[in-house]
């Protein structure tokens, strides 16, 4: 099931591929590459998803993963029965051109524990000593 979360997104097309961060939440989906921010809805039904996604381009350069496409709407269909999902996408302004597409969903970490006790203060005294160089 596709999770509200963080995801490492990795697409390619038969023209380039890319990666980029995606963010799904409360039936949102949002993200950006290196080119491009997206954003659009999602839905989800068990295992598969479904979300239409308009582009934007954010950084001049090369062209995207579609070509000198620089504004697309993307209908994504996809499935995710774990932590990675695998999707397709097509847009009508690239006709034909089919993007394949996997998503990773990134897992948090605690924060470190504290250490346990006061942290002695920083004394320079008790540094090592380098060696004396002779000149």
């Amino acid at each position: 099931m596709l999770k509200d979360g963080t995801y490492a997104a990795w697409y390619k097309t038969p023209v380039d591929q890319g990666t980029g961060i995606v963010h799904v939440a409360d039936g949102q989906i949002w993200g950006r590459d290196s080119l491009m921010t997206y954003h659009g809805t999602c839905q989800v039904d068990g295992d598969r998803f479904t979300a239409i996604v308009s582009t934007r381009r954010h950084t001049d350069g090369r062209a995207t993963v579609f070509g000198n496409d620089d504004e697309l709407t993307l209908t994504i269909e996809g499935s995710c029965p774990g932590r990675i999902a695998t999707y397709t996408a097509t847009a009508p302004q690239a006709p034909g051109m089919i993007l394949h597409g996997t998503l990773i969903r990134t897992e948090q970490q605690p924060p470190a524990p504290e250490p346990p006790g006061q942290m002695p203060a920083f004394n320079p005294d008790k540094l090592p000593k380098l060696p004396k160089r002779s000149r």
